[in-house]
């Protein structure tokens, strides 16, 4: 891996996990320190969070950690909503007993995370689940669409989650119900991935 990759990686992961906060300041000089890098690869990591949208560099104000808009949250939820539920739609009838595999997989794994409230292994399980129905699905433009919001959904679900670790429990529950309803081939799958991101959306709001 390239050094300005390294960086990015390593800074954008503190963004996530909030150890910069919206509003931080960040100084390359700081970067420098904590990363022990040099300037360059520093530079090129921030020149792409700032196209990704989680930082902003003015000459003026130097480099801030900018948080992600109440309106965006909003959007990108319906936006999951849609595609998601679409994506159950699709795979109910003819999911494989393979595929079933990997999801109980994973549903296990975010069981332990969710008794040990272990929130990062949580977070990341809570995606991975997402994605493997979407690819599963095999609608490969909106398993690119959510690929493309991951990091910024990541950052909204560790937020979510260090309010009120008890969600962890929640959100298992009903991953644990989706993937029951898949197992039986029960198009109800469909109106509970709508539920469970709904309500997610909701309890961010609250």
């Amino acid at each position: 891996m390239l050094l300005k990759d390294v960086a990015y990686e390593k800074i954008k992961e503190k963004i996530l996990e909030e150890y910069y906060e919206a509003g931080h300041f960040l100084s390359e000089r700081t970067l420098i320190e904590e990363l022990g890098m040099s300037k360059t690869p520093i530079k090129n990591a921030l020149v792409r969070l700032e196209s990704e949208g989680f930082v902003t560099i003015s000459s003026k104000q130097g480099i801030i950690v900018i948080d992600i808009s109440v309106e965006r949250i909003n959007d990108i939820y319906n936006l999951r909503i849609a595609l998601e539920t679409f994506n159950c739609q699709e795979i109910y009838g003819r999911i494989s007993e393979e595929q079933l595999r990997e999801l109980e997989e994973n549903v296990e794994a975010t069981k332990k995370a969710a008794i040990d409230k272990d929130v990062k292994s949580f977070a990341t399980l809570d995606h991975e689940f997402h994605l493997m129905i979407s690819e599963f699905a095999g609608n490969s433009e909106i398993t690119k669409i959510l690929l493309n919001y991951q990091d910024h959904l990541r950052r909204i679900t560790l937020r979510h989650l260090k309010k009120d670790p008890g969600r962890v429990q929640k959100f298992y529950a009903e991953h644990a119900d989706i993937l029951k309803a898949l197992r039986a081939k029960d198009e109800s799958c469909a109106l509970l991935m709508k539920t469970h991101l709904y309500e997610s959306k909701m309890m961010y709001f609250q």
